[in-house]
């Protein structure tokens, strides 16, 4: 199994995962043009996708679905929930690739868990298993709990959403309030500190890989979240590099992590 973050952030949400010629994408947030380019920096033509699984119905997840799965055919797996809302913007794809599943599902030997998570719409992350391979993609959450941390637990490779510091999102001049409160909400974002709890149970359940997700182009950055949990993992003894691997997730294409 290996797996690539196309783009992350407000501006476009895209990861691709292969497992035995298995080609899929989980979201498709940029336009398919710009899918289509990045695909090819790693060899991939846009109609060897086999499926794109959606997370939720925001623009920084959806953006280019419609016209992608319209232009290669592409089946388009979402939860019942998320159809719900997404299905009047889908105009342009045809009705059989509207894949609707309410629970956990296998797809082309891909064990496909939904994880429910808390964000201001229906919103799901996922768990991608084969052969005790197992990835997880969770972002767009406000918090998380015992359930969801049980779902990703034994993965190799977490993204994880990192999406703001609380002191850059306090001192914003650009949000209002009731935005703040949205994103630091239980139903809106995870904070650095928010993250940094998720990772130190990772770390101690086997994960040895974490990408931070979704960082906040406005209120984070970068060098800010890898930081910080550096320091936190550091104060609980769990050494970066050594215990876990951290890297942070960009609008540009990442690297590819193999799962072996």
């Amino acid at each position: 199994m290996r797996v690539i973050n196309l783009s992350s952030g407000s501006d476009g949400n895209v990861t691709y995962l292969e497992n035995d010629g298995v080609k899929i994408l989980v979201d498709a947030g940029l336009s398919a043009t710009e899918i289509t380019k990045r695909l090819d920096l790693i060899g991939v033509k846009p109609n060897e996708i086999d499926a794109i699984l959606l997370t939720h119905d925001h623009s920084d997840h959806t953006k280019g679905i419609d016209v992608f799965s319209s232009k290669y055919n592409t089946p388009v797996y979402a939860h019942e929930r998320v159809w719900l809302s997404f299905d009047p913007k889908a105009t342009r794809m045809s009705s059989a690739n509207r894949k609707t599943f309410s629970g956990d599902f296998t797809y082309k030997g891909l064990d496909i868990q939904a994880i429910e998570v808390p964000h201001d719409v229906a919103c799901y992350g996922f768990s991608i298993e084969n052969n005790n391979k197992k990835i997880s993609i969770l972002t767009d959450l406000g918090h998380t709990n015992d359930r969801i941390l049980s779902s990703i637990a034994n993965s190799q490779l977490v993204y994880l959403e990192a999406n703001y510091d609380k002191q850059m999102l306090l001192d914003s001049k650009n949000y209002p309030l009731s935005l703040k409160m949205r994103i630091s909400g239980p139903n809106g974002h995870l904070s650095n500190k928010a993250s940094c709890e998720v990772v130190d149970f990772l770390a101690r359940t086997g994960t040895r890989q974490v990408v931070l997700s979704h960082i906040s182009k406005d209120n984070n950055t970068p060098d800010l979240a890898y930081g910080y949990m550096c320091q936190h993992l550091s104060v609980h003894g769990i050494e970066e590099g050594s215990d876990i691997c951290i890297d942070v997730a960009s609008t540009k294409p990442g690297m590819f992590f193999r799962i072996k």
